[in-house]
């Protein structure tokens, strides 16, 4: 798992790290981000075909399944977002 050493120590509702992603499964990862971006503003944020071409839930959870570099900048954008959230920043 990445360390993000620039973040601070953010916690969520049950008091886990944020960045540890305790719990969280990567089809709550992207229902999150698609609910708070949307599928145009994700694929500006993150230049992934299954986000501009036809998005959907399956389809993108497929291929960030079988990707580690795109799931790893999906985590990564989920972990800012939700810092920034739960920080008020």
């Amino acid at each position: 798992m990445p360390h993000y050493p620039d973040l601070p120590d953010a916690r969520d509702e049950s008091g886990h790290l944020i960045r540890e992603l305790h719990g969280v499964t990567l089809a709550q990862i992207l229902e999150y981000l698609v609910a708070r971006y949307g599928w145009p503003e994700l694929d500006r944020r993150i230049r992934i075909n299954c986000f501009a071409v036809n998005p959907s839930i399956k389809s993108s959870l497929t291929f960030l399944r079988r990707t580690p570099w795109a799931r790893e900048k999906v985590e990564e954008l989920y972990i800012r977002t939700r810092t920034a959230e739960v920080l008020g920043t």
